[in-house]
Formats: structure tokens, C-alpha cells, sequence
């Protein structure tokens, strides 16, 4: 039987960045994916934002590697010549409630380090964005946008130039922990099933890691994902808004929110829907509550200028967002020597990929 030192389930950009990582190491990597190519679920399927880091509880892994994933990224992009711009989000309230949320989101960024926040008067946002309404605003100047396939392209050929292996179209059928490591059974395209040996697994399977997870760390190792699908709208037109616009409170889970992506184009979303499968389908119906959440900051909207775009999934272990954090866990969690579990690696994933790698290295070494 074959062995490896290191296999990593899963070539979103959060599997592609810890498999490059470890391969960077010296450590012989093999990246198996079920699908023909990287990065074909929530990798490609969001709103390609780099976060700033302010979004996220204190203490939580979220605002502890969004904002060194952030800092890493832009590096990362200036270097590898990728496709990305740091054009600013301003985070909006319309309500008294929500300037209390604003308010939290400033403590919150105090305390992840995020330096550069500026809270904004509903004048003074204005100013910035003729076409928004808002009572207050957070002014973020970090907050960027990135060719995602471009850095997942990346991202795979640093993994091969440091020696690893891409296997795609490749299932796993079962992973076994035997003699202080792992036997790997794969499936690929023809039928054949082939085992292979390791002694780090890496379980960054995404939408497919609680399948992985629950007979590997257990039950009691492996809570619940739930599907956060999110639906986008396509704009017609030139873009309304020169940062991205990001509600807070019930408008933004409805789809209020403005973002655009490296060639200019405009999409409001994602909105939130709780989905049991993986289906990819955007209704069209859901389009007038996206409306309706728009008007709440842009009153100009136009019905006909929307159109469905595309859809995304989002793995959660909490169907709260405010609670529901990621989870990266060891032998210490749950005792399986040479294991690595990622579960509920939603957003920030893109943002804090390069972060999680080197997290997830140093919970090896």
C-alpha cells in the first residue's frame, strides 16, 4: 500500500491553502477532490469580498485569523500578480437599533485590531455615496474584493511546484485511523477503489466534511452543518454604489447587500435560506423580498434592473451567525492522533484561507 505523509480532503481555497502550506513544508501531500477541478461549491459560489475583520465575536476563531487571513491575502495578491482591489464597505444602519449594532461592530473591530474603522454620521455617509440612505454608517477602507479563481489557480500550482499531488474526480469512501496513522480508500472516475496510507488527514471537505467527520472523530466530535444558502442578483446597469454597501439586522439576511466583482459588475445578496440539499437553483420569487430590503437604503431600485444570478452554500455548525464560529480541531479535541478536523468553514473562509493553513500547520508541529 502506498503512503504519504499528509492527504487533505477537499480543493476549496481553504483545503488549496493548507495543502500548499504543508507542502511547503517538505511534507508529501496528496489534495483529494470528488470533483473534476478545485473550488466548485462555496469556494466559486460567494460574493468574493476580503473581510476586514471586524464582523466577528472577540475571542471567536473568525476574528482571530479573519484578520491576519486579510493581511496575508493582500500580500499574497500584490506578489503572485492576482486580480484584487481594496475598494472599502460602508456597514449601514437604517434604525436606531441597528446604530446599536454599529456601535458593537466598532468594539468588536477594537478588538480584533482592526485599526482603520470610521464611524459616519447619515450626512457624512451620504457625502461618500450620493445614493444611499442611511442614519449611520461604518466606513471599513480595508475591505476589498478578489478574482477567486484566480487565487484557487494559484494556489494549486504553488501546491505542485512544492512537490504535492491533485487528485480530482477522486471520492473518498472511507478513512479508517490504523497504527498511528490513516488507511484513505478512494473511489476515482472508472470504479477502481484504491487505499492509500497517511499519517496526517486533513478534513477540509467543506459542505461534504460532516460525512467525512462523524464515523473518523465521532459523534460527539461532529455537530450538526447547516446549509446557509444564499441567493445573488445580478444589477443591470452601472453599479449604484462606489464601495460595497452592507446592511445590518433583517435586511441584510433578506439580501440587501451591494457588492461588485473585479470587472465592475454588480450584484445584490446573499440572502439567506435554509436548505437540506445541495441545490444550486435561484428562485426568482425571492426576488421581491430583495427588493423590498434594498429600498431600505436605496429607494431608487428598480425592479427590472435585478436578475437572478447565481447561488452559494454556506456550512454552518450554529444556525445563529452571531454564535456559530469555525471549528478547527486536533488530537487534543478529539483524540484521534494526526487528525485535523474543519468544520462550518463558511464566511470568512476565502478571506482567512492562508490564516487557517498556518493554524492548522501549527496544531501539526
Amino acid at each position: 500500500m502506498e503512503r504519504v505523509h499528509c492527504i487533505v480532503a477537499g480543493a476549496g481555497v481553504v483545503g488549496l491553502a493548507i495543502a500548499r502550506q504543508l507542502a511547503g513544508e517538505g511534507r508529501e501531500v496528496i489534495l483529494i477532490e470528488v470533483e473534476k477541478t478545485f473550488g466548485m461549491h462555496t469556494s466559486s459560489r460567494n460574493n468574493e469580498v476580503i473581510h476586514a475583520g471586524f464582523l466577528y465575536r472577540p475571542g471567536s476563531l473568525k476574528a482571530q485569523l479573519c484578520r491576519q487571513g486579510r493581511d496575508a491575502l493582500y500580500t499574497y495578491c500584490v506578489e503572485r500578480d492576482i486580480a484584487h482591489r481594496q475598494v472599502g464597505k460602508m456597514m449601514i444602519a437604517t434604525s436606531d437599533s441597528e446604530e446599536q449594532q454599529l456601535a458593537a461592530l466598532m468594539d468588536y473591530g477594537e478588538a480584533a485590531g482592526v485599526n482603520d474603522l470610521v464611524l459616519l454620521g447619515g450626512e457624512e455617509a451620504r457625502a461618500l455615496e450620493p445614493s444611499l440612505h442611511c442614519q449611520a454608517a461604518i466606513l471599513s477602507p480595508s475591505t476589498g474584493i478578489v478574482d477567486t479563481h484566480a487565487l484557487m489557480l494559484s494556489l494549486s500550482g504553488d501546491v505542485e511546484r512544492a512537490g504535492g499531488q491533485l487528485s480530482f474526480g477522486s471520492r473518498i469512501v472511507s478513512v479508517i485511523a490504523s497504527d498511528g496513522g490513516f488507511v484513505v480508500a478512494v473511489a476515482v472516475a472508472d470504479g477502481e477503489t484504491y487505499e492509500i496510507a497517511c499519517d496526517v488527514f486533513v478534513n477540509a471537505a467543506g459542505l461534504g466534511a460532516e460525512e467525512l467527520s462523524r464515523p473518523l472523530f465521532g459523534t460527539g466530535h461532529t455537530p450538526r452543518i447547516f446549509f446557509a444558502k444564499g441567493n445573488f442578483f445580478s444589477y443591470a446597469g452601472q453599479k449604484p454604489f462606489e464601495r460595497l454597501i452592507v446592511p445590518v439586522g433583517e435586511t441584510l439576511s433578506r439580501g440587501g447587500s451591494f457588492t461588485f466583482d473585479i470587472g465592475g459588475q454588480g450584484k445584490f445578496g446573499p440572502d439567506l435560506e435554509w436548505s437540506e440539499t445541495v441545490d444550486y437553483r435561484v428562485d426568482p420569487a425571492r426576488l421581491i423580498d430583495v427588493v423590498a430590503a434594498v429600498r431600505r437604503y436605496y429607494p431608487e431600485i428598480r425592479a427590472d434592473a435585478l436578475t437572478p444570478g447565481y447561488s452559494g452554500i454556506r456550512p454552518r455548525i450554529a444556525r445563529d451567525a452571531a454564535v456559530s464560529d469555525w471549528l478547527i480541531a486536533g488530537e487534543t479535541a478529539h483524540g484521534v492522533r494526526g487528525g485535523i478536523n474543519l468544520l462550518g468553514i463558511d464566511t470568512p473562509g476565502v478571506t482567512g484561507a492562508l490564516a487557517i493553513a498556518t493554524h492548522v500547520a501549527g496544531m501539526l508541529h
